[in-house]
């Protein structure tokens, strides 16, 4: 009996792990695209190929964007 609650918990704490570590991949990959596309707006607009104010816009809802993906990371890791 007590190697089977070994087991499962053993179980459990692997499929935990492997759950986060993808969740922490994926948020990283979400917050590492957000910073892509701000290069991007910059690129754009030294290229004049969007107006600057748009662009500002832009910039500022990828940085709002970011600062939640951020935020939701470590609400979700402080447990």
């Amino acid at each position: 009996m007590k190697k089977l609650i070994i087991g499962i918990g053993a179980l459990g704490v692997m499929s935990f792990t492997t759950n986060q570590l993808i969740n922490t991949f994926l948020l990283s990959e979400a917050v590492n695209n957000v910073q892509d596309m701000k290069e991007w707006m910059k690129q754009d607009i030294y290229n004049n190929r969007i107006d600057e104010s748009v662009a500002s816009d832009y910039i500022k809802t990828l940085n709002d964007t970011e600062d939640m993906l951020i935020e939701f990371y470590k609400l979700n890791t402080d447990k």
